[in-house]
Formats: C-alpha cells, sequence, structure tokens
C-alpha cells in the first residue's frame, strides 16, 4: 500500500525538532506540507480536523499535517488573524508565524536541518527569542514564553531582553484581557507541570503580565511578613518558595496550584496590622474561589486549593491540637472517604512548611503524625453496625465515638512519652 505521503513535501516542524536537538524524548510529531491542497489531502486519505486552518490527520500514524499557511492580523486578541494555506505559501513563510526560534526550525525527509532564524544557535545559547516583530499580535504568546521558560530554567535558558521588551508592550497594549479564562487556565495548567513552574510566574512580573493575568498573586509583592517565620521576606516570595518546594516534593499539578495559592488572603490584611496576619487563610479561601471561578480551574484543583488555604495554619500546630480538633480536620480534609486527597494535602502543607528561610527540605513530623492519627481511625472495628439496629445518625455518631477514642489513646501515648 502506497503511503499517502508520497510526492508530498512534508517537513518535520516545531517542538520535535526542538527536543530532537535537546537529546530530549520526542513527543508528538507535527508535520507541514507545502503545496498541496486540501482536496489533494483528503484524497490521499487524510482526515481533516482543523476547524480554523487546514490540519489533517496521517490515515496510518494518525500524527497532524498541516498546509503549510500565512496569518494576517485582522482583529483584537489570540484569535483575530486572518489564515491563507494557499499552494504557494512557503516552508519559511510558514516558520515566521511561529513564537520562538527554538519552536521555527524543521526537518527535511533526509534529516536536515532546516532553520531560518537561528533557533539551534538560540537553542545552544540557552535563548528564548521572539522569531519577528508579528510576535505582539498574539497575545498568548506572553503565556507561552513564560510556560517555556518554566520549561527550560533548569537548563539555564532565559528570554531574550528584546523578547521580554515585546511582552512589555503586549501587556500595556490591553490585549491580555482578550484571552480567554479556558486559554489562561490551560496555559498554567502546563506551566505547574514543567520543572520550574515558578519561572512561569517570575516571567510574567518581569513582562508587567501578572497584575493582568493573576492579579490575586502579584498582590502579595512587598507584603511584609513575620520575620521569625518568614525569613524569605515578603509573601511573593514566600509564595514562589513554596511553589519551588511543591515541585521538588510532588508530580501533581493540583499539589503545585494549592501551594501558589495558598496565602492569597495574607494580601487583603489590613497595612497596619503586618506583619501579622490573623486570619488570612479564611480571607483566602473567598480569593482562591473567585479565582477558580474567573479562570473555570477544575473543581479537584480548587478543593484541594481551598483545603490547604483554609486548614494549613491549624495543620503546622497539629502538635498543639485536642482528639476532637484532629477529627474535626480529619472529617472536613473528607480522609476516610478519599484518603488520597489527605496526602495531597498534606504534601502542600509540608510545601508550605518548606518553602520559607533558605528553602532547605527539612523534615515536617507534623506530616506522620496526622498520618499516625489517620491510621488509628481508620482502622476502629465498625464491623457489628452492619447489622446494627440504630439509625443513621446513631450510626454515625458511634463511628465519631470509636474513631475519637483512637485518636484519643495516640494522643494520650504522646503526652506520656513527653
Amino acid at each position: 500500500m502506497a503511503d499517502p505521503c508520497d510526492f508530498l513535501e512534508c517537513y518535520l516542524v516545531g517542538g520535535a525538532v526542538r527536543d530532537a536537538l535537546l537529546n530530549e524524548a520526542a513527543g508528538d510529531r507535527d508535520w507541514v506540507v507545502i503545496g498541496s491542497s486540501p482536496e489533494d489531502m483528503l484524497e490521499r486519505g487524510f482526515r481533516a480536523v482543523g476547524k480554523d486552518f487546514p490540519v489533517f490527520l496521517h490515515p496510518v500514524s494518525g500524527e497532524e499535517y498541516a498546509l503549510a499557511r500565512r496569518e494576517r492580523k485582522t482583529g483584537p486578541g489570540y484569535t483575530g488573524f486572518a489564515t491563507e494555506s494557499g499552494s504557494d505559501v512557503t516552508l519559511e513563510e510558514d516558520l515566521s508565524r511561529r513564537d520562538l526560534t527554538v519552536n521555527a526550525m524543521a526537518q527535511d525527509a533526509d534529516g536536515g536541518l532546516i532553520d531560518p532564524f537561528g533557533g539551534a544557535q538560540d537553542l545552544n545559547n540557552g535563548i528564548l527569542r521572539h522569531v519577528s516583530d508579528a510576535f505582539v499580535e498574539d497575545p498568548l504568546r506572553v503565556l507561552r514564553v513564560a510556560r517555556f521558560a518554566a520549561r527550560y530554567a533548569g537548563r539555564g535558558f532565559a528570554v531574550a531582553p528584546e523578547t521580554v521588551d515585546l511582552m512589555r508592550r503586549i501587556s500595556a497594549s490591553g490585549e491580555l484581557a482578550s484571552l480567554v479564562p479556558e486559554r489562561v487556565w490551560q496555559e498554567t495548567c502546563r506551566a505547574l507541570g514543567e520543572a520550574n513552574p515558578s519561572e512561569f510566574i517570575r516571567v510574567l512580573q518581569r513582562c508587567d503580565a501578572l497584575d493582568i493575568i493573576f492579579p490575586e498573586i502579584a498582590a502579595l509583592q512587598g507584603v511584609l511578613q513575620n520575620v521569625e517565620h518568614h525569613p524569605e521576606g515578603d509573601a511573593f516570595l514566600h509564595t514562589l518558595m513554596a511553589l519551588d518546594a511543591a515541585t521538588k516534593i510532588s508530580q501533581q499539578k493540583e499539589v503545585r496550584f494549592a501551594a501558589l495559592v495558598h496565602d492569597l488572603g495574607k494580601a487583603k490584611t489590613p497595612q497596619n496590622e503586618w506583619p501579622r496576619h490573623i486570619k488570612h487563610e479564611h480571607r483566602g479561601v473567598t480569593i482562591v474561589n473567585a479565582l477558580c471561578d474567573r479562570l473555570r480551574v477544575p473543581s479537584d484543583y480548587r478543593e484541594l486549593a481551598v483545603l490547604v488555604t483554609r486548614e494549613h495554619l491549624l495543620m503546622h500546630r497539629l502538635a498543639e491540637l485536642r482528639p476532637e480538633t484532629v477529627l474535626k480536620l480529619l472529617n472536613r480534609l473528607d480522609g476516610f472517604r478519599r484518603s488520597e486527597r489527605l496526602d495531597s494535602f498534606l504534601t502542600a502543607c509540608r510545601a508550605d512548611a518548606t518553602g520559607r528561610g533558605d528553602g532547605t527540605l527539612g523534615d515536617y513530623p507534623q506530616q506522620p503524625l496526622l498520618e499516625k492519627y489517620f491510621a488509628a481511625a481508620k482502622a476502629v472495628d465498625l464491623s457489628d453496625l452492619a447489622d446494627s439496629p440504630h439509625d443513621g445518625r446513631a450510626r454515625k455518631k458511634i463511628v465519631e465515638e470509636r474513631r475519637l477514642d483512637a485518636i484519643s489513646e495516640i494522643h494520650q501515648n504522646r503526652e506520656t512519652a513527653c
């Protein structure tokens, strides 16, 4: 059977080329087709999937093949473009519309590199640089560049100063407001999964976009904290350190998001009360919920973030808590039904406790202590309740009493040992 790509001028483009030059495992492979048409692609068996411009799936490999295209700015926002994919569009024209030089390379059928904008040299030098001044036409690129910075910061990459200048122009233009919440969250979520997600926030700050994209986080800048507990500085720096700590100890993006937003309530503390932030955890819940509403954050991210925001101070004081308070905490965490969320909560709280001072990942004794309380409470024998004549409310009371007894025994043994 003939390959549908026979006699087509196809080039591997984008991330697959970049990753190969970095000796990284390839992800999805995308192709550009020169000199063809939608009708020709369909006749060859490709399946059309693009809504705004011609993109096709290979009938065997399932890989994406896009007709080369030009773009012309026609309106505000990242959707305000007219695209043209005529058979006369060249490979260089197609590559010129891409965001960064490191993403604007191609490879021909013989493995030869086509690099009209110096992407390979920028890879060698650790530079994230825009392809052309047309970069400013798409506000989404601010978030994309910040995300790539989060991916490659550990390799020593930095955003080129002239690219930062263009990102500032976008921020000042007001076009960031045109980004739909789903796209902002999509880029944020991807950034949370990168090697250094705090760099995403730092780059947004550097190009004056943080106040627009995440005003709740930007508001933490300059908010003083108690130096006894937070020698690292203001609440913004602590937030980035907590995110760094979460990144070191967890691959879960939900945990990292919770660490990022757990202290948003400190921005609402009256300045005359600084450096104390009494009840900031309660104020923070309202702010986290509003942020999640605005960006349409998925419920699993929101639920964990709210729990960590509301309960992290109580968790840090776990050793001082009465057994009744410990049981109430476990119930609010829904630990007996969702033990995996309890694990995520503990990890995020550890990140908060570690994300201060010099950022050293020290012990967090509260974590094994709550795990011990939880294990004892969960292990209580409830088998006799299966055939019990008690109604639901009475059964629940018995369960609570037995779990409290188990926690109290652990608590008493700790008191005796001390």
